[in-house]
């Protein structure tokens, strides 16, 4: 995760167990840079080429994020939102539909195959 290690974090969220990201921070970074991040909202079009959704099955995701040690609430929240499209929505809105490309992310050889297009645009 970059957020700690570039200090582009302003505090965490107990409720979601995760950093809070300081959208000034990261407006601030120079361009060149991959961002991972679950929303688009914030970030202007002109700062992306190309923009993955990475997709995958409920069920998969899940037992994944179960695993991870994820709290009932986050769980819920992240099974709701792939159910419902929410992220692949959002950058469909906020970015033009031909850079928005959705990923495969249930299988280990789809993680491959996202982390080598990953390694390839950076």
């Amino acid at each position: 995760l970059l957020l700690p290690r570039l200090e582009l974090y302003d505090g965490y969220d107990e409720e979601y167990d995760c950093p809070v990201l300081d959208e000034d921070r990261v407006a601030d970074k120079e361009c060149g840079v991959i961002i991972d991040y679950h929303g688009c909202d914030i970030f202007p079009e002109c700062w992306f080429h190309t923009v993955f959704v990475l997709r995958t099955d409920a069920n998969v995701l899940y037992e994944r994020l179960e695993t991870k040690g994820y709290n009932e609430k986050k769980l819920k929240d992240n099974i709701q939102c792939e159910i419902f499209q929410v992220l692949y929505e959002e950058a469909t809105a906020s970015y033009k539909e031909e850079v928005v490309h959705q990923l495969p992310s249930n299988k280990p050889e789809e993680l491959e195959n996202n982390q080598q297009i990953k390694d390839h645009n950076s």
